[in-house]
């Protein structure tokens, strides 16, 4: 069954916590694989950062699927998490959000940036959609896009 279409809608303050909680969940798995799982770390990091101007809410059907967060940095767009709940993972939800994301960085002729936690299945989902690896620290991996690039 093909993957209902998503929107992007805007969040407000008040979502900050259920968006912190979908964060954890999806993120449980990557994070227990480095030993690194602590759920109340997660939400406090998130929450620290959390500005819903850079928000947007995932909704396919009606139902909240995700969420992604782009940042405005001067010579990029930092695709600072772009997270969905487990039980809609691997349904297409995410190829469906890059390409929407992907055009607002290519209408700004932006570099988009981002960053994947070293063993998790967001490296294969990155570089699959074109994404090319430039950065490795510790934790994390970072890659980029160039503008209007064909992944």
């Amino acid at each position: 069954m093909p993957t209902a279409p998503v929107a992007l809608r805007g969040v407000t303050q008040d979502d900050g916590r259920a968006l912190a909680e979908l964060r954890v969940e999806a993120m449980r798995e990557s994070l227990e694989s480095v030993g690194r799982f602590n759920p109340e770390r997660a939400r406090a990091r998130f929450l620290d950062g959390f500005d819903p101007t850079n928000t947007r809410e995932v909704v396919s059907e009606n139902t909240r699927v995700g969420f992604v967060v782009v940042r405005q940095a001067e010579d990029l767009l930092m695709l600072d998490h772009l997270y969905i709940a487990p039980e809609n993972q691997g349904l297409g939800y995410g190829s469906q959000i890059l390409r929407a994301i992907f055009a607002e960085a290519d209408r700004e002729n932006k570099v988009l940036r981002v960053g994947a936690l070293k063993g998790s299945k967001s490296n294969e989902f990155y570089a699959r959609h074109g994404f090319k690896l430039v950065e490795s620290t510790e934790w994390d991996n970072y890659y980029v896009r160039p503008p209007n690039s064909e992944a």
